[in-house]
Parts: C-alpha cells; structure tokens; sequence
C-alpha cells in the first residue's frame, strides 16, 4: 500500500533507477513473451503465498509467525526457479498482516499478538522476478467457521472494498483517464457508510519500480491531487483499494513500530559509523531497490539495526511506517497486480473473497452510464454468475433509453 506522503516524498521513480536497472523500463517491454512469462511466475508464487497465508490465519495465530511463514516461503520459491541464471528475484514487498484498525505496514519483528475470533485481517506481500513485480492484499474475516458468510459491519466493509475494487479495475483500462476513477469509488464507499482511505493510490509498476508515476488518488483532497493520465496498453498497475468504518485519515502511532524500508537510490553519503555502513552494505546487496523486511535483513546480518538510525538520518532509507485508523474502527484491503493488454485487462494477482451477507446497495442512478456497467460487472463477479453478451447488449439499451429519457446521458 502506497500513501500521499510515500509516492510524492519517498518515491523511487523509474528516472531514479540505476543504469544497471535500466535495460527493461519501457512499457511497450510488457509485449514479450519472457517478460510476461516474469510477471505470471512472479504472480504465481505470490497467489500460492498469500493463500497459503490465508489457510494459517485462525484463532490464535501469532501475528509475527504468519509474517515469517510469507517471506519465507517467497525466498524458497524463488530459489527453486531460473536456477543458474544471473537474475534477482525475491520479496518485492515483505508480509504484513495488520489487524482490525491497522491499517498497514505492519510486520513485526517480535510481538505476542495473536488472531481473535472476529478480527480483519489484511494480508499485504508482493514478489519479483528480474524485477517484474506481482504485488496482492487482501483481507480475512476470523472466524472459527470461515466457510460461512461474512455479515454485520464486517461484511458491509467486505463489499465495499470488493465493489470499489472491481469498479477500478474496469475503469483503469486502456483510454480511460485517471480522473475517471475516484469519483465512482466514493458512490460505492458513501453506499456501503465507509469511506476511501485518504492518500491511498493505485500507481503504475515498471521493472524494478514497485511506485512508478502514474497514479491515481482514490480520495482526492483539497491538499493532496495529482495530474491527468491516460491510461495505456500495456502499461501495469498496483490496483490498490483500502477503505474504512471510521474517517480514512490513516496515523502514525508510533515510529518504533516501522520494520519496513526501501533504498533510496538516489542519495549518496558518506557513513560516519561502522554499524552503518556495515547494514547499508548488507541492503545494497540483497535489497537494493525493493522494499524489505528489517527481520531478515537482522536474521543474517553482523550489524545491528542501530546501525539503520545514520542512514534514516541522512535519506539513505524510506521507511514504511505502521499505519493506523482509530481505535474501534475495521480497515479492510485488497489489491492485485493488473497488466492492461491489448486484448483486455490481465488480473494476475487473484485472491478468492470470502462470501458475504450485506442488506446495502449501490445508487448509481446519478452516474455515468460506464459507471452503471461497471457495478453490473462486479455483481456478476461476486455472486459467481455467468456474464452473456446478450445480458450486457440489454443492459446498455435499458440504461441509454433510461439516461435519454432523464437527460443523465453522457
């Protein structure tokens, strides 16, 4: 999950990139063969990850046993693939799993918490291959009957999150713009009584870029915009939607919390003390332009994260700090990775939802007729029902007389 303040202060853009990672920032790139065949195997192993995250996550699961069993279980099936070839591949985003009012980020180093009967779980891990990112979220309700359906406010926030994220998806397509987006997911999230995280951005990915540029703000405000794109084949995009049951301004708690960092490739200095350089050498060589887990980073290294303190001081290091909604309120995420082809959208990050039971609806009756389809898709996708080109042919007859009819056409 990638904030206001990340992209537009902390943000690795392609341009900052070092010329070794420069041999594949083209997005017409997306077009070959072997660098889709990266992105689906990077994809395959974070689906097979996160499910198998998802399938420890009961009563009294120990929060940080679940972070580990995620990146280690990246780390081994990277290894096993593209043996013998001079490639990186690994954590493009280390394991999080943040809880109820958590909004994210949260991967700790030690801690007792565990799973209760009722909470939200949001599980948020990303995988590369030569640099081509398959990032994906989502969230699990606790339950000690998990195969029945979500309901009360929980599964009010399931929908939401799902609806908006389906409406997305549709919207972020190949000559559609970026501003074309937010204002449907506020109609959805207003519907549901939740409302849009503020500074949450869905955002391009290039190779070893995981926040590319592009972006678009799911809650714009008066003090956070960013400028118009349209969006274009073979472009791939980090499609990220995080709401909440109480105001969506996310909270930095506490900075002690923070175990998630990234290289900031374009800061040099020169480190005063042996600890620095030591960690800061150990980063450059297994992390040098993805996020990564401070654990792992610990787990091998001689240095101590004293030694993390100079180089946040100096820039050397952007940090992804523990994210927080207020106490008593749920949080839910989800988030996939999206190529946009020729022949369409290639969800390639796909995370199975759990049912839900919600008495809420949509009024869209004041939105674009695009919009209108949209939200048909995505009732279709929820409920597991066949689409039929002839459902959609009625469907936009019955939808434009109606528009001619209350002048709503657009």
């Amino acid at each position: 999950m990638r904030t206001w303040n990340q992209t537009f202060r902390t943000c690795v853009s392609a341009a900052e990139v070092p010329d070794e990672y420069a041999i594949c920032r083209d997005r017409n790139l997306v077009l070959q063969t072997s660098v889709v065949t990266k992105y689906k195997t990077a994809a395959e192993i974070c689906n097979g990850v996160l499910t198998s995250v998802k399938e420890e996550c009961k009563i009294g699961a120990k929060v940080m046993d679940l972070c580990y069993i995620g990146d280690d279980m990246i780390e081994d099936s990277c290894a096993k693939i593209f043996k013998g070839k001079s490639i990186e591949k690994g954590i493009a985003f280390p394991t999080c799993v943040s809880i109820n009012h958590c909004v994210g980020h949260y991967s700790p180093l030690a801690d007792e918490a565990t799973l209760s009967d009722g909470d939200v779980v949001k599980i948020d891990l990303g995988v590369h291959i030569d640099g081509f990112i398959a990032v994906q979220a989502t969230t699990v309700i606790i339950s000690a009957s998990m195969d029945q359906p979500v309901s009360g406010r929980a599964a009010d926030l399931l929908a939401c999150a799902h609806y908006c994220f389906e409406a997305a998806m549709r919207l972020i397509r190949p000559g559609n713009h970026v501003r074309d987006v937010s204002g449907p997911l506020q109609t959805i999230a207003e519907s549901f009584g939740c409302t849009l995280v503020e500074g949450v951005m869905t955002h391009n990915m290039k190779q070893f870029v995981i926040d590319g540029n592009k972006c678009v703000l799911n809650r714009p405000a008066s003090d956070q915009r960013v400028d118009d794109a349209e969006f274009e084949e073979n472009e791939v995009y980090a499609v990220d939607i995080v709401v909440s049951t109480g105001d969506g301004k996310a909270r930095v708690v506490d900075e002690k919390q923070t175990t998630v960092f990234k290289r900031a490739l374009n800061v040099e200095y020169s480190l005063k003390l042996k600890s620095s350089r030591t960690i800061l050498s150990d980063i450059d060589k297994r992390y040098p332009c993805m996020p990564f887990p401070l654990r792992k980073l610990l787990a091998t290294s001689t240095s101590s994260k004293f030694g993390l303190v100079e180089c946040l001081q100096h820039g050397l290091l952007h940090a992804y700090p523990v994210l927080w909604e207020k106490d008593g309120e749920l949080v839910a995420h989800i988030k996939s990775t999206v190529l946009l082809m020729r022949n369409g959208s290639d969800r390639i990050t796909v995370s199975p939802l759990q049912s839900f039971n919600t008495s809420k609806t949509i009024e869209v009756c004041s939105c674009h007729l695009d919009f209108k389809i949209c939200l048909f898709l995505a009732e279709c996708s929820v409920r597991n029902k066949p689409l039929h080109h002839w459902q959609l042919l009625i469907l936009c007859l019955t939808l434009i007389c109606h528009s001619l009819c209350d002048g709503t056409f657009q």
